[in-house]
């Protein structure tokens, strides 16, 4: 519950701080790697010599998240009207936004009085006033009893290290513990409370409030790097109280929650080797860092899989940036800044936060495997090279960097290399494997299948699910495999069908499932898996090109043309383009016209789960040829002479039930659990039109209409 509700919170507060100063930005759907690139062109800011020109060039600097661009232009812009408010808020924000604390906190001053960004500005400046231990002025400046929970939890957790760094502790201590707010508040109620006592000295208060954080798992799991930090903070606390198997039991719980945390492991190495760690806070500065830290990194983990992801960024942005002024020797605020300047296609900036972890931290090697990742995508992609076989060869027992190195490959489509370095890892791995090494036999699989060595390609898959026999990603690619391939039909659909299963939510999934119906000559099926692909994935170019292509197969032609123009719109693969053309042109050829060859596989974008950030290669089996391997159509009944089937009167039943959400709902496990057949998604959305721009966004306690069950 504490995740869904984090969630909703975090977008009321990006409302609130940032719609006025950055609605360009949620109003922007989220780019393509090589698009967002392209934004990044070099920008003579002196040649802008009109107030519009500077204003219009900084909002569409500002939007594509070049954030220093946007600094200079928002400057020229007050050259020329200086009392201009708008452009004096949205260089604030930039500034906070691109690690100028110091800059940004001089606006903040003038604007503090600001109704459009107050929130921002005080906030700023009240952290401000704790690192300069004015905390007279910060406490006016924090105190806060307005709606928003969030913001209220904020700004009192800082109020309480403010009181601490007056040498208040029992002040600070009371202060969180008379704070109401929803159930979600007690991982960073009892995490701060631990960390205050602890520095204080209160080792019993500390113990029982660091015990209080650890034991709430659900809660936890809605902020795990607090969490884990709270498992560090209490073996610390016992190892440095003598009681060393206390100490590895609070690091077995971490261990049991966070598999291969790589600070945890370095921190197990040092309570092994009997070393006592420092007291990891031990003032004010450092105290208000951890709670802008926290907040921070629950609502970038609770952002992972949000359709809004790119427009409520800037305030996960705010509290990390922010905590990084106060901490900057904080290596995870670092990592955790350069994931986000990623996920905005910000290599560059990305490379500066890897940068600056220090060379002792555990978190050192994960952030030169990024930095590499990141030289590649800014285009130095020998640099990269360089950089991350340099990795290997500096520890080449350590599998991420094989995996990093590996991901360079497949993005080069440099499969023979791709195989021998991941032959490599397997040697490494030796005879006994775990788990976790499943993504190494699956990508080894890859690039042997790229090869057209299926021979040696389904081996590893198979080892692959082996290892994890529920891995959504192997059962797609594998089962696709199959029936692309004519050979184990029904096992490789029942693969797909059983990924769909596991992540419903998933279109590259669902759009094998769709697109393996079609292979088959189950066009209806295919158009019902493909229209359901297209509503999760509604920015893929190749899934809106499956989807049209199955309409022409069932007469829906006029669809099937819309389709493949919104297809060519979206940037497809330059290979795909003339037949996309040709589709639009002259339609399907008949199906008795029709060799079929085997296809190949194209890569496709999707995400390869691990414990660390090191990114893995994207990859999704499809057809390379699709239009020579199609199947034929079967004009259906009712259609008219356009080719267009019209819609069946009464398809969907009137409400005649309802369903209130609760945590894990999706629409498609609402209408399998409630109305017997997952594909009725479609129905709830009609009687619910609400949920049309985003079907994937439920909240607990959200009321559904749902039609009929059908006998």
């Amino acid at each position: 519950m504490a995740f869904l509700t984090i969630r909703r919170l975090r977008v009321g507060t990006a409302l609130g701080l940032f719609l006025a100063v950055s609605a360009p930005a949620l109003a922007q759907e989220a780019k393509p790697a090589d698009e967002g690139q392209a934004a990044q062109v070099q920008f003579d800011v002196s040649a802008v010599d009109t107030f519009a020109g500077a204003f219009l060039a900084a909002r569409t600097a500002d939007n594509d998240y070049d954030y220093e661009t946007a600094i200079k232009l928002y400057r020229t812009a007050l050259k020329f009207e200086p009392g201009n408010v708008e452009v004096r808020e949205r260089l604030m924000v930039s500034l906070f936004m691109n690690g100028n604390f110091d800059d940004g906190v001089v606006e903040a001053t003038r604007l503090k009085d600001d109704p459009a960004v107050e929130r921002i500005a005080v906030i700023a400046l009240g952290i401000d006033a704790i690192r300069n231990k004015k905390f007279a002025d910060a406490y006016q400046m924090l105190k806060y009893n307005g709606p928003n929970e969030l913001d209220r939890m904020v700004n009192t957790l800082l109020i309480a290290w403010g009181q601490f760094g007056e040498g208040k502790s029992k002040e600070a201590l009371a202060t969180i513990e008379t704070m109401k707010g929803p159930d979600w508040y007690s991982v960073f109620r009892n995490y701060s409370a631990g960390m205050i006592a602890l520095a204080a000295g209160d080792l019993d208060m500390a113990r029982r409030k660091l015990n209080d954080t650890i034991a709430n798992r659900d809660e936890g799991s809605a902020a795990s790097d607090t969490y884990m930090r709270a498992v560090v903070a209490l073996a610390g606390l016992e190892a440095r109280a003598g009681n060393k198997q206390k100490a590895l039991d609070a690091i077995a719980i971490g261990e049991a929650f966070a598999p291969g945390y790589v600070p945890l492991q370095a921190f197990h190495k040092q309570i092994d080797a009997g070393v006592k760690p420092e007291v990891p806070i031990t003032n004010a500065t450092e105290g208000a860092a951890s709670v802008l830290f926290s907040v921070g990194g629950a609502l970038n983990q609770s952002l992972s899989n949000s359709p809004d992801r790119q427009g409520a960024q800037d305030i996960v942005s705010f509290y990390l940036v922010t905590s990084h002024a106060l901490a900057p020797k904080d290596a995870d605020t670092s990592v955790l800044l350069g994931g986000l300047a990623e996920s905005l296609d910000q290599p560059e900036r990305a490379i500066r936060w890897y940068k600056q972890v220090g060379p002792n931290s555990p978190l050192r090697r994960i952030s030169e495997l990024q930095l590499g990742l990141n030289l590649a995508a800014t285009g130095k992609v020998d640099d990269a090279r360089k950089h991350l076989k340099a990795a290997i060869a500096a520890d080449p027992k350590d599998i991420r960097g094989y995996v990093a190195y590996g991901s360079l490959l497949s993005d080069n489509k440099e499969y023979e290399e791709m195989a021998k370095v991941y032959d490599k890892a397997v040697e490494v791995i030796g005879p006994v494997t775990k788990r976790s090494d499943w993504s190494v036999f699956f990508q080894r699989g890859i690039a042997y299948e790229r090869l057209k060595k299926w021979s040696e390609a389904e081996p590893s898959f198979k080892k692959a699910l082996q290892l994890y026999p529920d891995q959504p990603q192997v059962l797609n690619y594998l089962g696709y495999s199959w029936v692309d391939m004519n050979i184990h039909l029904d096992e490789g659909l029942n693969m797909i069908r059983k990924a769909v299963d596991l992540r419903p939510d998933d279109g590259y999934i669902v759009d094998s499932l769709g697109w393996a119906y079609f292979r088959l000559n189950r066009f209806d099926d295919a158009v019902g898996e493909l229209e359901r692909a297209v509503e999760l994935k509604a920015s893929d170019a190749t899934i809106n090109d499956h989807l049209g292509d199955a309409y022409w197969r069932v007469g829906r032609k006029l669809e099937a043309i819309f389709q493949w123009r919104t297809a060519l719109e979206m940037k497809p693969e330059e290979a795909e383009i003339p037949k996309i053309q040709k589709k639009i042109k002259e339609g399907l050829p008949p199906i008795e016209a029709i060799a079929v060859p085997k296809s190949e596989p194209v890569t496709r974008a999707v995400a390869v789960a691990q414990a660390d950030p090191v990114k893995q290669p994207a990859v999704k089996p499809a057809d390379a040829q699709k239009q020579q391997t199609e199947e034929a159509p079967a004009q259906p009944a009712g259609a008219d002479d356009t080719g267009v089937k019209p819609t069946d009167a009464g398809a969907t039943s009137p409400a005649d039930q309802s369903h209130t959400v609760v945590k894990g709902d999706s629409l498609w496990n609402i209408a399998r659990e409630i109305l017997g057949d997952g594909h009725r998604f479609r129905e709830i959305i009609d009687l619910n039109p609400e949920l049309r721009r985003y079907p994937d966004r439920l909240q607990p306690g959200q009321l559904l209409k749902l039609p009929a069950t059908k006998n």
